[in-house]
């Protein structure tokens, strides 16, 4: 199992602090402080920690630069209600 962990960086390049991205295998993780916030899967299929994912203001920003990165567009809190409400995005506790 290989394992790859990188800071995330701000818009000016500069590494932001407890933000992490993870490669394990297939998936990427988003990693905000010591808990995991989103996962995206082998099938490109986004998955949310149930509890985490909107936590804080700065847990927020950085999830949806994580998804922006990763899944090609910049969502917004409606947008996401909206992804979760139609199962487009899944809800688990990946923190277990």
């Amino acid at each position: 199992m290989k394992i790859q962990v990188q800071q995330m960086l701000s818009n000016n390049d500069n590494p932001v602090q407890n933000q992490f991205i993870i490669y394990q295998n297939n998936d990427i993780y988003f990693q905000s402080y010591k808990s995991i916030i989103a996962k995206i899967d082998k099938n490109n299929d986004l998955i949310l920690d149930s509890f985490y994912w909107d936590y804080s203001r700065t847990t927020s920003k950085y999830l949806y630069s994580f998804i922006e990165r990763f899944k090609g567009y910049r969502p917004n809190k409606k947008y996401i209600y909206d992804l979760i409400k139609t199962k487009q995005i899944k809800l688990t506790d990946l923190n277990k």
